[in-house]
Protein backbone atom coordinates (compact mmCIF):
# COMPACT_ATOMS: atom_id res chain seq x y z
CA UNK A 1 0.00 0.00 0.00
CA UNK A 2 1.34 3.55 -1.02
CA UNK A 3 0.77 5.13 2.29
CA UNK A 4 1.28 8.41 1.65
CA UNK A 5 -0.54 8.62 -1.74
CA UNK A 6 -3.48 7.69 0.15
CA UNK A 7 -6.74 10.26 -1.01
CA UNK A 8 -7.25 10.42 2.91
CA UNK A 9 -4.12 10.92 4.50
CA UNK A 10 -4.14 14.68 3.21
CA UNK A 11 -0.84 15.45 5.34
CA UNK A 12 -1.59 14.14 8.46
CA UNK A 13 1.30 15.21 11.33
CA UNK A 14 1.05 11.69 12.46
CA UNK A 15 -0.63 8.09 12.16
CA UNK A 16 0.20 5.53 15.10
CA UNK A 17 -0.07 1.74 15.07
CA UNK A 18 -0.97 0.43 18.46
CA UNK A 19 -0.49 -3.31 19.34
CA UNK A 20 -0.49 -5.19 22.82
CA UNK A 21 -0.66 -8.85 22.69
CA UNK A 22 -1.61 -9.72 26.20
CA UNK A 23 -4.85 -7.61 26.02
CA UNK A 24 -5.75 -7.92 22.05
CA UNK A 25 -5.61 -4.36 21.51
CA UNK A 26 -4.70 -3.20 17.78
CA UNK A 27 -5.62 0.31 17.44
CA UNK A 28 -4.87 2.98 15.09
CA UNK A 29 -4.18 6.61 16.60
CA UNK A 30 -4.11 9.40 13.62
CA UNK A 31 -3.71 12.89 14.16
CA UNK A 32 -4.29 14.82 11.18
CA UNK A 33 -3.83 18.67 12.57
CA UNK A 34 -2.87 20.40 15.55
CA UNK A 35 -2.79 23.85 14.29
CA UNK A 36 -5.26 25.19 16.27
CA UNK A 37 -4.18 23.37 19.84
CA UNK A 38 -4.21 19.10 20.55
CA UNK A 39 -6.18 17.31 18.38
CA UNK A 40 -9.23 15.88 20.15
CA UNK A 41 -11.52 13.27 18.68
CA UNK A 42 -12.96 10.21 19.70
CA UNK A 43 -12.30 6.39 19.35
CA UNK A 44 -14.43 4.08 17.71
CA UNK A 45 -14.54 0.41 18.28
CA UNK A 46 -15.49 -1.70 14.78
CA UNK A 47 -14.85 -5.47 13.84
CA UNK A 48 -13.49 -3.11 10.04
CA UNK A 49 -13.46 -6.59 7.52
CA UNK A 50 -9.50 -5.67 7.04
CA UNK A 51 -6.77 -3.32 8.70
CA UNK A 52 -6.83 -1.08 5.31
CA UNK A 53 -10.54 -0.30 5.98
CA UNK A 54 -9.87 0.61 9.24
CA UNK A 55 -6.93 2.79 8.24
CA UNK A 56 -9.21 4.70 5.88
CA UNK A 57 -11.89 5.16 8.36
CA UNK A 58 -9.63 6.63 10.37
CA UNK A 59 -7.42 9.17 8.52
CA UNK A 60 -11.32 10.32 7.09
CA UNK A 61 -12.48 10.49 10.78
CA UNK A 62 -9.40 12.55 11.46
CA UNK A 63 -9.63 14.76 9.38
CA UNK A 64 -12.90 15.33 9.53
CA UNK A 65 -12.43 16.14 13.37
CA UNK A 66 -9.93 19.09 12.32
CA UNK A 67 -12.76 20.64 10.10
CA UNK A 68 -15.12 20.14 12.73
CA UNK A 69 -13.53 21.85 15.27
CA UNK A 70 -12.27 24.64 13.59
CA UNK A 71 -16.17 25.91 11.93
CA UNK A 72 -17.39 25.17 15.58
CA UNK A 73 -15.12 27.39 16.88
CA UNK A 74 -13.17 25.52 19.08
CA UNK A 75 -9.48 25.74 20.01
CA UNK A 76 -8.51 22.14 19.15
CA UNK A 77 -7.08 20.11 16.22
CA UNK A 78 -8.45 17.07 14.59
CA UNK A 79 -7.42 13.67 15.44
CA UNK A 80 -9.34 10.33 16.30
CA UNK A 81 -8.66 6.77 16.82
CA UNK A 82 -9.93 3.22 16.24
CA UNK A 83 -9.86 -0.35 17.96
CA UNK A 84 -10.09 -2.98 15.55
CA UNK A 85 -12.47 -6.03 16.81
CA UNK A 86 -15.79 -7.27 17.81
CA UNK A 87 -16.74 -4.52 21.15
CA UNK A 88 -19.44 -7.43 21.99
CA UNK A 89 -16.34 -9.79 22.16
CA UNK A 90 -12.86 -8.04 23.04
CA UNK A 91 -13.78 -5.20 25.62
CA UNK A 92 -12.05 -5.62 28.47
CA UNK A 93 -10.29 -3.14 31.39
CA UNK A 94 -6.83 -4.33 29.91
CA UNK A 95 -7.36 -3.22 26.44
CA UNK A 96 -8.52 0.09 27.62
CA UNK A 97 -5.33 0.27 29.80
CA UNK A 98 -3.75 -0.63 26.96
CA UNK A 99 -5.10 2.25 24.70
CA UNK A 100 -4.59 4.25 27.50
CA UNK A 101 -0.83 3.59 27.63
CA UNK A 102 -0.81 3.94 23.68
CA UNK A 103 -2.65 7.56 24.37
CA UNK A 104 0.90 7.66 26.44
CA UNK A 105 3.27 7.73 23.87
CA UNK A 106 1.73 10.64 22.15
CA UNK A 107 2.61 12.99 25.10
CA UNK A 108 -1.05 15.35 24.90
CA UNK A 109 -0.66 15.57 21.13
CA UNK A 110 -4.08 13.84 21.07
CA UNK A 111 -7.14 13.27 23.24
CA UNK A 112 -9.53 10.43 22.59
CA UNK A 113 -13.00 10.31 23.83
CA UNK A 114 -15.84 8.22 23.56
CA UNK A 115 -17.31 6.80 19.91
CA UNK A 116 -19.13 4.35 18.12
CA UNK A 117 -19.18 1.24 20.29
CA UNK A 118 -17.10 3.05 23.34
CA UNK A 119 -18.95 4.28 26.36
CA UNK A 120 -17.82 6.91 29.01
CA UNK A 121 -17.41 3.54 31.13
CA UNK A 122 -14.65 2.37 28.85
CA UNK A 123 -12.88 5.74 28.89
CA UNK A 124 -13.05 5.86 32.65
CA UNK A 125 -10.67 2.97 32.34
CA UNK A 126 -8.00 4.67 29.92
CA UNK A 127 -8.24 7.05 32.08
CA UNK A 128 -7.05 5.53 35.06
CA UNK A 129 -3.82 5.18 33.43
CA UNK A 130 -3.74 8.32 31.20
CA UNK A 131 -4.59 11.89 31.28
CA UNK A 132 -5.39 12.13 27.75
CA UNK A 133 -8.82 11.28 27.63
CA UNK A 134 -12.00 14.02 28.01
CA UNK A 135 -15.68 13.25 27.96
CA UNK A 136 -15.25 11.83 31.09
CA UNK A 137 -17.96 10.91 34.05
CA UNK A 138 -18.39 13.71 36.35
CA UNK A 139 -17.12 16.40 33.79
CA UNK A 140 -18.73 16.92 30.34
CA UNK A 141 -19.45 13.26 30.45
CA UNK A 142 -21.57 11.60 27.27
CA UNK A 143 -21.33 13.60 24.23
CA UNK A 144 -24.35 12.10 22.73
CA UNK A 145 -27.10 14.36 23.76
CA UNK A 146 -25.38 17.49 22.68
CA UNK A 147 -24.77 15.58 19.10
CA UNK A 148 -28.12 14.96 18.96
CA UNK A 149 -29.06 18.40 20.07
CA UNK A 150 -27.18 19.45 17.38
CA UNK A 151 -28.18 17.76 14.77
CA UNK A 152 -31.79 18.26 15.35
CA UNK A 153 -30.83 22.36 14.79
CA UNK A 154 -29.25 21.42 11.49
CA UNK A 155 -32.56 19.76 11.03
CA UNK A 156 -34.51 22.71 11.47
CA UNK A 157 -31.86 25.16 9.92
CA UNK A 158 -32.00 23.21 6.08
CA UNK A 159 -35.72 23.04 6.57
CA UNK A 160 -35.98 26.59 7.12
CA UNK A 161 -33.46 27.26 4.35
CA UNK A 162 -34.88 24.43 1.65
CA UNK A 163 -38.60 24.55 2.37
CA UNK A 164 -38.50 28.26 4.57
CA UNK A 165 -40.44 27.05 7.61
CA UNK A 166 -39.29 27.07 10.99
CA UNK A 167 -41.17 24.13 12.25
CA UNK A 168 -41.34 20.31 11.68
CA UNK A 169 -44.73 19.82 11.92
CA UNK A 170 -46.00 16.74 9.86
CA UNK A 171 -42.64 16.52 8.19
CA UNK A 172 -41.38 12.85 7.38
CA UNK A 173 -37.98 12.09 8.53
CA UNK A 174 -36.31 9.13 7.92
CA UNK A 175 -33.58 8.15 10.20
CA UNK A 176 -31.00 5.62 9.53
CA UNK A 177 -29.55 3.94 12.69
CA UNK A 178 -30.83 4.26 16.70
CA UNK A 179 -27.52 4.20 18.81
CA UNK A 180 -27.52 6.36 21.43
CA UNK A 181 -27.19 9.84 19.26
CA UNK A 182 -30.27 8.72 16.73
CA UNK A 183 -32.28 7.88 19.56
CA UNK A 184 -31.98 11.23 21.64
CA UNK A 185 -32.66 12.70 17.92
CA UNK A 186 -36.04 10.91 17.67
CA UNK A 187 -36.70 12.29 20.82
CA UNK A 188 -36.30 15.74 19.34
CA UNK A 189 -38.14 15.33 16.00
CA UNK A 190 -41.50 13.65 18.02
CA UNK A 191 -41.36 16.67 20.35
CA UNK A 192 -41.43 18.81 17.47
CA UNK A 193 -43.70 16.87 15.42
CA UNK A 194 -42.41 15.16 13.07
CA UNK A 195 -42.99 11.78 11.40
CA UNK A 196 -40.72 8.99 12.10
CA UNK A 197 -39.58 6.18 9.80
CA UNK A 198 -36.47 4.51 11.33
CA UNK A 199 -34.09 1.48 11.16
CA UNK A 200 -31.14 0.21 13.20
CA UNK A 201 -29.57 -3.90 13.61
CA UNK A 202 -30.72 -3.29 16.68
CA UNK A 203 -34.39 -4.67 17.52
CA UNK A 204 -34.92 -3.11 20.92
CA UNK A 205 -34.13 -0.35 19.80
CA UNK A 206 -36.73 -0.25 16.67
CA UNK A 207 -39.30 -1.58 19.21
CA UNK A 208 -38.85 1.27 21.71
CA UNK A 209 -38.95 3.70 18.78
CA UNK A 210 -42.54 2.63 17.61
CA UNK A 211 -43.89 2.32 21.21
CA UNK A 212 -42.69 5.90 22.06
CA UNK A 213 -42.41 7.70 18.17
CA UNK A 214 -45.37 5.87 16.56
CA UNK A 215 -41.92 5.53 14.28
CA UNK A 216 -42.66 3.26 10.92
CA UNK A 217 -39.91 0.43 11.23
CA UNK A 218 -38.32 -0.26 7.79
CA UNK A 219 -35.67 -2.53 7.21
CA UNK A 220 -32.48 -1.78 7.05
CA UNK A 221 -32.18 -1.58 2.95
CA UNK A 222 -35.26 0.31 2.76
CA UNK A 223 -34.34 2.99 4.28
CA UNK A 224 -33.23 4.34 1.32
CA UNK A 225 -36.51 4.09 -0.33
CA UNK A 226 -38.96 5.73 1.73
CA UNK A 227 -41.05 8.92 0.88
CA UNK A 228 -39.86 11.18 3.40
CA UNK A 229 -38.90 15.45 3.45
CA UNK A 230 -35.62 14.50 4.97
CA UNK A 231 -32.94 11.71 5.35
CA UNK A 232 -31.07 11.52 7.86
CA UNK A 233 -28.15 8.88 8.38
CA UNK A 234 -27.10 8.23 12.02
CA UNK A 235 -25.28 4.84 11.72
CA UNK A 236 -21.68 4.65 9.92
CA UNK A 237 -20.69 6.11 6.92
CA UNK A 238 -20.45 6.56 2.87
CA UNK A 239 -24.37 5.72 2.89
CA UNK A 240 -24.21 8.18 0.32
CA UNK A 241 -22.77 5.91 -2.57
CA UNK A 242 -23.09 4.84 -6.64
CA UNK A 243 -26.18 2.57 -4.79
CA UNK A 244 -28.11 4.75 -3.05
CA UNK A 245 -28.38 8.16 -4.48
CA UNK A 246 -30.42 7.43 -6.92
CA UNK A 247 -33.16 5.74 -4.70
CA UNK A 248 -33.01 8.46 -2.17
CA UNK A 249 -36.72 10.82 -2.44
CA UNK A 250 -35.85 12.91 0.21
CA UNK A 251 -34.84 17.23 -0.54
CA UNK A 252 -32.54 17.27 2.30
CA UNK A 253 -29.69 15.03 3.82
CA UNK A 254 -29.47 16.13 7.79
CA UNK A 255 -27.45 13.28 10.27
CA UNK A 256 -25.13 12.89 12.66
CA UNK A 257 -23.39 10.06 11.18
CA UNK A 258 -20.19 11.00 10.00
CA UNK A 259 -17.95 10.60 6.30
CA UNK A 260 -21.74 10.31 4.81
CA UNK A 261 -20.84 10.71 1.52
CA UNK A 262 -18.43 7.54 -0.01
CA UNK A 263 -16.25 10.44 -1.84
CA UNK A 264 -16.35 14.31 -2.45
CA UNK A 265 -18.08 13.74 -5.65
CA UNK A 266 -21.28 12.90 -3.96
CA UNK A 267 -21.61 16.58 -2.76
CA UNK A 268 -22.04 18.04 -6.14
CA UNK A 269 -24.22 14.77 -7.35
CA UNK A 270 -26.70 15.87 -4.49
CA UNK A 271 -26.88 19.11 -5.84
CA UNK A 272 -27.83 17.83 -9.00
CA UNK A 273 -30.76 16.44 -7.67
CA UNK A 274 -31.56 18.75 -5.78
CA UNK A 275 -30.95 17.62 -2.32
CA UNK A 276 -29.60 20.02 0.57
CA UNK A 277 -26.41 18.62 2.30
CA UNK A 278 -26.15 20.05 5.59
CA UNK A 279 -21.82 18.76 5.88
CA UNK A 280 -21.95 15.73 8.97
CA UNK A 281 -19.03 17.18 10.17
CA UNK A 282 -20.50 20.64 10.96
CA UNK A 283 -24.45 19.23 11.84
CA UNK A 284 -22.90 16.55 14.35
CA UNK A 285 -20.64 18.68 16.31
CA UNK A 286 -22.63 18.97 19.50
CA UNK A 287 -20.78 16.41 21.02
CA UNK A 288 -17.47 17.82 20.57
CA UNK A 289 -18.42 20.89 21.80
CA UNK A 290 -19.87 19.88 24.77
CA UNK A 291 -16.58 18.18 25.34
CA UNK A 292 -14.29 21.60 24.64
CA UNK A 293 -16.19 22.71 28.14
CA UNK A 294 -14.41 20.07 30.04
CA UNK A 295 -12.29 21.34 32.43
CA UNK A 296 -14.87 23.61 33.49
CA UNK A 297 -18.11 21.98 32.66
CA UNK A 298 -21.41 24.21 32.51
CA UNK A 299 -23.73 22.27 30.60
CA UNK A 300 -25.91 25.86 30.00
CA UNK A 301 -22.74 27.51 27.93
CA UNK A 302 -22.17 23.99 26.16
CA UNK A 303 -25.71 24.30 25.30
CA UNK A 304 -25.47 27.67 24.27
CA UNK A 305 -22.35 26.83 22.00
CA UNK A 306 -24.17 24.08 20.38
CA UNK A 307 -27.18 26.12 19.40
CA UNK A 308 -24.39 27.90 16.69
CA UNK A 309 -24.53 25.14 14.56
CA UNK A 310 -27.96 26.80 13.40
CA UNK A 311 -26.19 30.02 12.58
CA UNK A 312 -23.36 28.34 11.11
CA UNK A 313 -24.88 26.09 8.38
CA UNK A 314 -27.41 28.99 7.78
CA UNK A 315 -24.36 30.64 6.86
CA UNK A 316 -22.85 28.11 4.53
CA UNK A 317 -26.27 27.53 2.82
CA UNK A 318 -26.22 31.09 1.97
CA UNK A 319 -22.55 30.59 0.53
CA UNK A 320 -23.26 28.13 -1.20
CA UNK A 321 -26.85 29.20 -3.29
CA UNK A 322 -24.41 32.37 -4.29
CA UNK A 323 -21.36 31.08 -5.16
CA UNK A 324 -23.03 28.11 -6.88
CA UNK A 325 -21.08 25.41 -5.35
CA UNK A 326 -21.96 22.43 -2.97
CA UNK A 327 -22.44 22.83 0.52
CA UNK A 328 -19.54 20.57 1.13
CA UNK A 329 -16.97 22.49 -0.31
CA UNK A 330 -18.23 25.86 1.30
CA UNK A 331 -17.89 23.97 4.41
CA UNK A 332 -14.27 22.77 3.39
CA UNK A 333 -13.55 26.13 2.49
CA UNK A 334 -14.68 28.01 5.31
CA UNK A 335 -13.06 25.34 7.97
CA UNK A 336 -9.20 25.98 6.04
CA UNK A 337 -9.36 29.44 6.20
CA UNK A 338 -10.31 29.68 9.69
CA UNK A 339 -7.39 26.81 10.22
CA UNK A 340 -5.64 29.21 8.17
CA UNK A 341 -5.83 32.54 10.32
CA UNK A 342 -5.04 30.16 13.54
CA UNK A 343 -8.37 30.06 14.53
CA UNK A 344 -9.60 33.88 13.85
Amino acid sequence: MAFFDLADFDDHEQVVFCSDKASGLKAIIAVHSTKLGAAVGGCRMWDYASDEEALVDVLRLSKGMTYKNALAGLSMGGGKSVIIGDAKKLKSDALFKAFGNALNGLNGRYYSAEDVNITTSDIAIANSVTPYVTGTEGKSGNPAPFTALGTFLGIKASVKHKFKRDDLTDLTVAVQGLGSVGFYLCEHLHKAGAKLIVTDINQEALDKAATEFGAKVVGLDEIYDQDADIYAPCALGATINENTIDRIKAKIVAGCANNQLATPEFDQALVERGILYAPDYVINAGGIINVSFENDYCAEKSTKKVEEIYDTLMDIFAKADSQNQPTGIIADEMAREIIKNGGK
